[in-house]
């Protein structure tokens, strides 16, 4: 285990060395292409940015309305049913818009639960089996233009349930 967390601390440097030394080798003027692709990824934010703004500003209205505390009392039986805890009920639906969202309703229920609760522990292990998906889907689908997405959807609400799923499961496991 030791040699894995030395070999880590040197990972990311010696593959940026590589890559210089290769492009040199190579011929490559390695500090201009490094400069052409800064400005590449430059265009690509302010492109993303108005997107991004957009779902920041109504994942806010939603959660300072009382919709998601409402969406989640109205979802709280069939939770309940499947033995999901209604108080990550509006966890589940944010973190499919804004991961910064999500983040921040984590640090609430860390707050109030604790982060080595049963309820602590079972948000950090759905944050990491989640993605979220319209976001991702807006953003990057709209960078590559990318118009038809056939089961993107489908596929990624139901993954985000099996990662779900997963998390409940691998908690009851963790904490027996």
């Amino acid at each position: 285990m030791n040699i894995l967390l030395y070999l880590s601390d040197y990972m990311i440097p010696v593959v940026i060395l590589y890559l210089i030394v290769f492009g040199i080798l190579m011929k490559v003027p390695v500090y201009d292409e490094f400069v052409k692709g800064a400005k590449e990824g430059f265009r690509v934010v302010l492109g993303i940015l108005p997107t991004l703004v957009g779902l920041m500003a109504g994942i806010g209205m939603l959660r300072a309305s009382g919709f998601l505390d409402w969406i989640a009392g109205l979802l709280a039986p069939a939770a309940e049913l499947v033995h999901f805890p209604a108080q990550l009920v509006p966890l589940a639906i944010v973190r499919m818009f804004s991961s910064s969202a999500a983040t921040s309703l984590v640090l609430d229920i860390f707050k109030e639960y604790g982060p080595d609760s049963y309820l602590g522990t079972l948000t950090s292990i759905m944050m990491s089996c989640t993605e979220t998906i319209f976001y991702t889907m807006s953003v990057y689908f709209m960078t590559a233009k990318v118009t038809k997405t056939r089961y993107t959807l489908s596929g990624a609400l139901f993954a985000t349930l099996i990662g779900i799923a997963a998390s409940t499961i691998l908690t009851g496991m963790l904490l027996q």
